[in-house]
């Protein structure tokens, strides 16, 4: 998927729409990079020996901040760059190493417009390994509901997430 050029339309998108898969193969540098970013220090998410020896896992892994991220890509590819993320919850069922290719892969659960205007999309994410689901994520967005809407200008009691 490559990223969105057009905001999407609250209109224009159903409940029960699939987002298009993302997929993303996971160097040690997507780890250790995203570790970097988000000032993880923890020697897991970048020294492989104390990852084996020391944690007893295969590889260092992904950390939550960059799945996070990753998830935030996701739904913004989609979206288009006035897609707002109201709020996120997610849920890291197994860890995610080098070597890995991860999948994204999500649809629609509800559409919505609030009592201000603002379009709401509810989200059921996941990212998976293999045919494992490594991260389970739940996410509300805001998205313009006409071509002169921007959720990014909300402020206030105008911002519900």
């Amino acid at each position: 998927m490559s990223a969105a050029i057009n905001n999407r339309l609250h209109g224009q998108i159903k409940e029960g729409e699939e987002l298009p898969p993302l997929t993303h193969a996971v160097t040690a540098t997507t780890v250790v990079l995203g570790a970097l970013a988000s000032r993880d220090w923890r020697p897991m998410h970048h020294d492989k020996d104390f990852a084996v020896n020391r944690n007893g896992i295969r590889d260092i892994f992904i950390n939550t901040p960059t799945n996070a991220a990753w998830f935030e890509r996701y739904i913004t590819d989609w979206t288009g760059p006035k897609g707002r993320l109201g709020r996120m919850k997610f849920k890291m069922k197994s860890s995610v190493f080098p070597g890995d290719e991860m999948r994204f892969s999500g649809h629609v659960v509800k559409a919505a417009i609030d009592d201000t205007g603002c379009g709401w999309l509810d989200l059921e994410l996941a990212v998976s390994v293999g045919d494992k689901v490594a991260t389970e994520c739940q996410a509300r967005v805001a998205v313009p509901t006409s071509e002169s809407d921007n959720p990014w200008q909300r402020r206030g009691a105008d911002w519900k997430p």
